[in-house]
């Protein structure tokens, strides 16, 4: 190599390692949060123009050469990043080839069922509600996730979750089925088989309690109620499976509307036994009332306007609770 081109080598290098330690940007002052996009396909060279728009290298040429020294000219992943003024190249190049992007927020509420959840997720991906109402509702979709089914109702699991933006439905889908199954532990098994119910059962009644109980505290209480009417052959009659049979949530459950679902499978008030599968997605605490319930030898419950319940042992005794509740003395 010519000694002008060595020298020219040499310089370039050590302004690159100088760039690297100390930086160097002009611009926005240090510490401030910078957005950069980067379009998939984007080469080495437009992305370090966009780190130089973004205030965030002075020598776009400098850091390209730099990226490829490193190796990495392939290795640079698209998406939505989020920047500091003043982080150094080899910070930059390591969120852009472990593709570190911008997450956001995304709660899935205890309680909520496939309707809701694909709303929140069409809100969220801005894909269509109603296809992805379908997918969740199709029995060979809840197969492929291995789930208990007869859908995935129940088994998206409530939780605050992070996802970049542009994620897919089924990548959601995924991570909260996968949270789902971290609940089920040897321990969790165990206490199911000591009541007699499999997995699909304990979520179904879980996804009841989740729906009568407005205080945590009573879940393992209404789980209980529950229990003792199974044990007894009693029907469950619980208002939330007629509300899942009628398909669209009414604030009062009337008569009528449970003989407009008198045959529906979900009509625990026509139906006995336990649903054909959960109504909605119970959280952790509503599953562990279910596999740890209250022993007691309560069979009915009735809510006061303050959203908790009186346990009664005998229709009269409910009866009698219904009235006072109703005369204001409950």
């Amino acid at each position: 190599m010519r000694r002008g081109g060595l020298l020219v080598l040499v310089i370039g290098l050590a302004w690159v390692g100088w760039t690297f330690a100390f930086g160097g940007v002009e611009g926005p002052p240090v510490g401030t949060e910078v957005d950069v996009r980067v379009p998939a396909g984007a080469t080495v060279r437009t992305i370090s123009e966009q780190l130089r728009s973004a205030g965030l290298i002075d020598h776009p040429r400098m850091f390209s050469m730099y990226v490829r020294l490193k190796g990495a000219q392939t290795e640079l992943k698209a998406g939505h990043y989020r920047f500091r003024v003043g982080d150094g190249w080899g910070e930059l190049l390591t969120a852009l080839r472990e593709g570190r992007l911008v997450t956001l927020p995304l709660t899935i509420p205890e309680g909520f069922t496939i309707r809701e959840i694909a709303i929140r997720l069409a809100e969220f991906t801005g894909q269509p509600a109603d296809s992805i109402r379908l997918a969740l509702e199709d029995s060979t979709v809840a197969r492929d996730f291995a789930v208990p089914g007869p859908t995935l109702e129940g088994y998206i699991f409530p939780d605050t979750y992070r996802f970049s933006e542009g994620v897919a439905v089924r990548r959601i889908v995924e991570e909260a089925v996968a949270r789902y199954r971290e609940f089920w532990g040897p321990g969790e098994r165990a206490l199911a088989d000591s009541l007699g119910l499999d997995e699909r059962e304990v979520v179904t009644l879980a996804s009841i309690v989740e729906e009568e109980a407005r205080r945590l505290e009573e879940q393992p209480t209404i789980a209980g109620v529950y229990l003792n009417r199974l044990e007894i052959g009693m029907l469950l009659q619980a208002d939330p499976t007629v509300q899942y049979a009628l398909g669209e949530p009414k604030p009062r459950l009337l008569f009528s509307d449970i003989d407009s679902v008198a045959d529906h499978p979900y009509n625990t008030y026509t139906q006995p036994g336990l649903p054909p599968g959960p109504i909605a997605s119970p959280g952790a605490g509503a599953l562990r009332a279910v596999l740890q319930p209250e022993e007691h030898d309560f069979l009915f419950f009735v809510a006061r306007p303050d959203g908790s319940h009186v346990f009664t042992r005998t229709n009269r005794e409910h009866i009698n609770a219904i009235n006072r509740i109703r005369r204001g003395q409950g």
